[in-house]
């Protein structure tokens, strides 16, 4: 699900910013961003954060600017003798004159580095309360964008539901314009007085039965209440999906047994409500 949420506070003369956001997504995918003091800090913070967010691609970020002078930076003097050698080594047999060591080695990795720094416990323990005042913020703004889906997924099913009641009329005329159908087709090859009524009612119940579509119409309602129940109680989205899934199968046959135009359009209607109704499933926890 879509969500956001920002926290900042100063911390050992340090202003920390924290943002968690998401993006829809079917699957999790949880991306971490932080200063490298922190890094041995990375699998609490990515299983605290797991555990919550769980569906979506997550992104949460920890920065800081230093409200103090930054620390001095220290000379890794064995190192840098060790290249220093091998440089006025190569500058010797080239034949180099003056060359600027010093400019060339403190470019080299490793030679200039930070003074060393190990993780202050009560520190990160409150930049972690920080992260976690920022995830209270992204999960009320998923709440929020929870309920504008229950809205939106309540709109679509009674949407749904009209167009199955819509279908009952043209269902009806369908099965009288078959009748006028195949009796005037009998009459222009069998005299009308030839015609045995019994036996062409017969004949025309077993064509109909064909395209009868009582049962899916029932099923649908039932699906349609069901989806409806979960929705309205401790919904999951992969069981709304699987709903989802008996609903679409539904209409699918109602569409393949219409043959009506008019029909058709409904289903078709129902079809496209279905699909923004699956699109927002995906977000679903």
């Amino acid at each position: 699900m879509t969500g956001f949420g920002k926290s900042e506070a100063t911390i050992s003369q340090k202003k920390f910013t924290v943002e968690v956001r998401s993006l829809n997504s079917k699957q999790f995918d949880l991306n971490v961003r932080m200063p490298g003091l922190y890094r041995e800090t990375e699998l609490e913070l990515r299983s605290w954060l797991s555990e919550r967010i769980q569906r979506g691609k997550a992104d949460v970020l920890i920065y800081y600017e230093s409200l103090e002078p930054e620390k001095r930076m220290s000379i890794n003097q064995p190192l840098m003798l060790s290249y220093f050698k091998d440089l006025k080594q190569v500058t010797d047999e080239a034949g180099i004159q003056q060359p600027d060591f010093l400019n060339a080695l403190i470019r080299i990795p490793d030679v200039m580095k930070p003074e060393n720094q190990s993780v202050d416990e009560e520190e990160w323990k409150q930049v972690f309360a920080l992260v976690k005042s920022a995830y209270e913020k992204f999960d009320s703004y998923r709440i929020i964008e929870g309920k504008k889906m229950h809205t939106d997924f309540m709109m679509r099913l009674t949407n749904i539901m009209k167009l199955r009641e819509a279908i009952v009329a043209p269902m009806n005329e369908r099965t009288e314009r078959m009748r006028d159908k195949l009796k005037n087709g009998l009459a222009e090859v069998i005299s009308p007085d030839k015609i045995d009524s019994n036996r062409f009612e017969q004949e025309l119940i077993f064509y109909i039965e064909r395209f009868d579509i009582s049962e899916e119409y029932q099923r649908l309602h039932a699906n349609c209440d069901h989806f409806d129940e979960e929705l309205n109680g401790d919904a999951q989205g992969k069981k709304l999906g699987f709903i989802s899934q008996e609903i679409g199968r539904e209409i699918n046959t109602i569409g393949s047994k219409a043959n009506d135009s008019a029909m058709q359009r409904i289903v078709v209607e129902m079809k496209d409500e279905l699909e923004k109704m699956k699109e927002q499933i995906n977000n679903v926890l």
